[in-house]
């Protein structure tokens, strides 16, 4: 049985042409009684009905259908797309042309979608951006204000007043220049310098630079058992500083008190180790583990806390990790702690 689902419109005019005329040929053959009145009569229906159906159908529908590719397209055409509209698209059936259309619709959905979320994450950046300014800078103010009114003229107060100033002005310092960062970051101009160094050695010596913030929560650190073996990978040292820098500040600020830091270290196959930092502080809920790594975002958790930072840390721990070709990955349960892990290149020869 012929299916009529793929026929070019040239197709669908003689198939429909035929349909006509045989039954009118046959019927003008048997009121004639002669065979050569229905052929005759077939050829010229068949032929004028063609000719009828094909013109109609490439100048009212086709036609249409032309106009509603380049509208949904939204483009003026080029010599190429102009052979597409020409010669391409009048050869594809109804079904295909449907088909198109259907695509393109659903891949308008994807980017209004797309669009949503990022206006979306526009407006917490911006709302965020402005939290992080005003907080320090609002501080600010109310100091001076205060020795304005007279309060410089104690001593005690002076001092107190002129410390917290200070504190404030190193934070947003901090904040404008971990935003210079992540933006180099993202325009991709980090150059990257590369070295082979023992992980296990290095993790140590960035944990022992953070001693002190460590005692005061009297946080322990350790490697765990088995992974002791020194394990010699092939990054830029002075990056992983800032990210392991990074993820250990945030576990020693969200750990519980006289809690413990666990690091562990894996060869995952000859190209890769694993570097994970394990905490037993207040964790992070489920909902939150896709957007840690968002600029500026945290957790209810982390922002009933008074604890300071430019909130960009995690954001530029992924970026770097993402400059060296790897990858970064977190685990997490509220009130049992989290773990953060990232993979390196293992040793160049």
């Amino acid at each position: 049985m012929l299916s009529t689902k793929n026929l070019s419109p040239r197709q669908l005019s003689f198939f429909t042409a035929v349909i006509l005329s045989v039954p009118v040929g046959l019927l003008i053959g048997l009121v004639e009684k002669d065979w050569r009145w229905g052929l005759g009569s077939f050829i010229v229906i068949l032929g004028g009905s063609y000719y009828l159906i094909s013109f109609v159908l490439e100048r009212f529908i086709y036609r249409k259908i032309k106009l509603i590719y380049k509208q949904i397209y939204q483009t003026k055409a080029t010599k190429k797309e102009e052979t597409y509209y020409k010669y391409i698209l009048p050869q594809k059936s109804i079904d295909e042309v449907r088909e198109d259309v259907e695509q393109w619709a659903e891949e308008n959905k994807q980017e209004m979608e797309v669009l949503k979320q990022n206006e979306q994450f526009r407006r917490e950046f911006l709302q965020n951006l402005s939290h992080e300014f005003k907080t320090p800078v609002f501080a600010i103010q109310g100091y001076v204000e205060s020795l304005l009114s007279g309060g410089m003229h104690n001593p005690e107060i002076n001092k107190r007043f002129l410390e917290k100033t200070e504190k404030n002005v190193e934070r947003l310092t901090n904040l404008i220049q971990d935003l210079d960062e992540i933006s180099k970051l993202e325009r991709g101009e980090l150059v990257l310098t590369k070295t082979n160094f023992i992980i296990q050695d290095f993790v140590k010596e960035v944990f022992e630079s953070l001693s002190i913030k460590a005692e005061n929560q009297q946080i322990n650190f350790s490697i765990k058992k088995g992974c002791e073996s020194p394990l010699p990978v092939f990054a830029d040292k002075e990056k992983i500083r800032q990210v392991l820098s990074n993820l250990l500040e945030n576990s020693i600020k969200y750990g519980k008190h006289g809690g413990h830091i666990v690091a562990s270290m894996y060869k995952v196959d000859e190209k890769h180790i694993l570097i994970e930092l394990s905490d037993d502080g207040i964790g992070i809920p489920e909902k939150n583990l896709q957007r840690i790594f968002e600029r500026f975002y945290r957790t209810e958790g982390g922002r009933s806390r008074d604890i300071t930072g430019s909130g960009l840390g995690l954001a530029i721990c992924k970026h770097i990790i993402e400059a060296h070709g790897q990858t970064i990955h977190v685990r997490s349960t509220e009130g049992v702690g989290t773990t953060i892990g990232f993979t390196l290149e293992t040793k160049k020869d």
